[in-house]
């Protein structure tokens, strides 16, 4: 599992390095004696390898299914037990040029025995439909991966497209590797020869027989499989039993044919007690913002424009009525923040989802709730910049927007979830903060962590925080008037009044308030004071501490994180340990407030590594916060970092400082 909890070992018996022992090699370098026959139990008749992780690609076209594929890989492998992270990737257009590099759509899968924290740095496995999938990816495959393609495709006009003089699959270029080559459109199309399809229709299944393929070599359960399939073409009975019959063939052809010598067992991981499900970090937030709505006793009310890669959030909550969500689907980015507001002062939790261009366009009324004091979530699904950018790829270039972008003193709070699971929990702390403290609160995830999945430990009711709204019932003076920028003495909060509440009657806008009477003041001694108190407010939000995972307590250079790069940080930290050395880590949460004891954690450190998928955004906000020679590490390439690779910059870290002790 990716709790920030004891992350430091390894568990099951790896060397500290993520999925260090075998690397997709044999671990027992025992031959397990095949089981009995059963559907998508052990394969019959062949011997089995026992691993203890396994990193799967697939790739294709963007109209191949790959992402569909990987998803029920996926979903069979979290019901199987194993803890998993995954990596979909795909192009921005709706339909890329099909058998072109751009085109190109994969969905990469790292399964173990063991805890894991990424996707993996390169994959053992990689499946590809076509030559454009086989030479976008290859580059990233070591000596000695599997490959397994579609040898129907590899015509010379595929070829030529893509840039290939000669077949890659006769050619001696692909020696270092185990090729597996095997005509999948062929067989899939023979499979359905009695299905009623149309070849072309038949064609288009070819992705079900690859995954059933897939699903003997890793002996994953097929049954969740075939009930999603008759689930999701209920309405067309022939399409769900020739995809059925497609991935039962798949499963087949790998148990008799002389293609694949051996099947791999990868046994379950030992995670703690408790009821899991596979959940993406979109998912995982729409979660936590239904429970953090129901935690304090408050509707639901979504304002938001589509947007990549952010709507998938107003897709599943508008499947949830019945907890008293209300989304709409505003006809712009203003027009949705607009009504999130109004429901906010209308006493609902009021949110808004969108990626950077749409914080962009919510902006100024980013700031009208900043000065109405109301709770506001302005949830931002961080992605490839600027302008359009990269609108399928992920980034963590929006923090000082989040932080900055808005026209005068307009502080709001920052939280940012490290994994997919956690953004359940982001959501809750938000949420949270916002209630508390009647302020708009901006949540950072990223198209990693969005559309990334991993296995969740679903909580009980009675462990997730409760969340008070207070609202207020009656006047707030002795003279029997209301207030409605009276504040909380402990909290700098005003009264959070409903509209037609006797005795409450008060205005807002955007227009300066005076203190306490909310009436419109242009004082400048008030102004001063206003603005100086909003930014208390914030100031004094309550965070939880820092935590540090330094086991030795001898290590000179801290790593600092926040958001996604969590995961490749840490299995980074665990390979340099591994190896003997002593390296610190912490991660982010809260960025705005920082934790209280940041200052004095950055100070006890002779050196700061900071890395960021942006150009160093985080460093500088440490740099002039704490004035500490925070070092940035930075990759703005649209992909997670790898932990391979921050291994080296941190070793390099760790060698700077010895050299300079001698």
């Amino acid at each position: 599992m990716t709790s920030q909890v004891d992350q430091s070992e390894a568990v099951d018996g790896s060397d500290g390095g993520e999925g260090r022992v075998g690397s997709g090699e044999d671990r027992s370098g025992a031959t397990v004696p095949a089981g009995p026959p059963a559907p998508g139990g052990p394969p019959r008749g062949k011997p089995i390898r026992r691993l203890d992780r396994v990193i799967i690609r697939f790739a294709g076209d963007s109209g191949d299914g790959m992402q569909l594929t990987g998803d029920r890989f996926t979903s069979e492998t979290a019901s199987f037990g194993n803890d998993l992270s995954t990596l979909p990737n795909f192009p921005a257009e709706i339909r890329a040029p099909a058998g072109t590099l751009p085109g190109v759509s994969s969905f990469q899968l790292h399964f173990a025995d063991h805890d894991i924290l990424t996707p993996g740095d390169a994959p053992n496995v990689l499946v590809a439909m076509n030559p454009a999938a086989l030479k976008a990816n290859l580059a990233d495959l070591p000596r000695g991966a599997e490959i397994i393609v579609n040898t129907d495709e590899f015509t010379k006009r595929a070829l030529a497209k893509v840039g290939y003089e000669a077949d890659p699959l006769g050619d001696g270029s692909l020696d270092g590797y185990h090729l597996h080559k095997v005509p999948l459109t062929t067989l899939t199309v023979e499979a359905l020869k009695d299905s009623g399809l149309a070849r072309k229709d038949a064609e288009r299944a070819k992705n079900m027989f690859a995954l059933g393929m897939l699903s003997w070599m890793y002996h994953r359960p097929t049954h969740g499989t075939e009930r999603f399939l008759r689930s999701k073409f209920a309405k067309k009975p022939q399409i769900a039993e020739a995809n059925i019959s497609a991935f039962r063939a798949g499963w087949n052809f790998g148990e008799t044919t002389e293609t694949f010598a051996v099947s791999y067992e990868v046994p379950p991981a030992r995670l703690p007690a408790g009821r899991y499900r596979n959940i993406s970090g979109n998912l995982a937030l729409s979660y936590g913002l239904i429970a953090a709505a129901e935690r304090a006793g408050l509707p639901l009310y979504l304002g938001s424009y589509p947007i990549t890669p952010a709507s998938d959030i107003l897709h599943e909550l508008s499947r949830h009525k019945n907890f008293g969500v209300r989304t709409f689907q505003a006809e712009d980015e203003i027009a949705g923040i607009g009504a999130a507001l109004g429901a906010a002062f209308g006493g609902a939790l009021g949110v808004t989802t969108t990626s950077g261009p749409g914080v962009a366009l919510k902006s100024e009324t980013i700031g009208l709730a900043v000065s109405l004091e109301l709770p506001l979530l302005v949830v931002d699904i961080q992605r490839g910049g600027p302008s359009t950018g990269l609108p399928t790829k992920t980034e963590q270039a929006d923090l000082l927007q989040a932080m900055f972008g808005r026209n005068g003193e307009a502080p709001v709070p920052i939280v940012a979830p490290a994994t997919p699971a956690e953004c359940f929990d982001a959501a809750l702390e938000a949420a949270r903060i916002a209630v508390t403290y009647r302020t708009p609160v901006f949540l950072l995830s990223d198209g990693y962590l969005a559309n990334g999945s991993e296995p969740w430990r679903i909580p009980e009711v009675d462990e997730l925080p409760s969340i008070d709204p207070d609202f207020a019932t009656g006047p707030n003076r002795e003279d029997g008037s209301f207030w409605p920028y009276l504040r909380d003495a402990a909290t700098l909060a005003r009264p959070w009044a409903l509209p037609g509440t006797p005795g409450l009657e008060h205005r807002v806008g955007g227009i300066e308030k005076q203190d306490g009477t909310g009436n419109i003041s242009y004082d400048p001694a008030n102004h001063d004071f206003m603005v100086r108190t909003r930014q208390a407010k914030v100031d004094g939000i309550t965070v939880e501490p820092v935590e540090v995972d330094d086991p030795s307590g001898e290590a000179r250079v801290l790593v600092l994180g926040w958001g996604s790069t969590y995961g490749p940080i840490t299995a980074a930290v665990r390979r340099v340990r591994a190896d003997g050395g002593e390296i610190a880590q912490a991660h982010l949460r809260n960025l705005n407030p920082f934790p209280a004891n940041l200052g004095a954690v950055l100070r006890s450190y002779e050196k700061v590594i900071v890395p960021e998928m942006n150009l160093g955004q985080l460093a500088l906000l440490l740099r002039a916060r704490y004035l500490v020679d925070a070092e940035s590490y930075n990759q703005v390439r649209g992909l997670p970092f790898k932990a391979a690779q921050l291994a080296d910059v941190l070793w390099a870290a760790i060698g700077t400082l010895d050299e300079e002790d001698h």
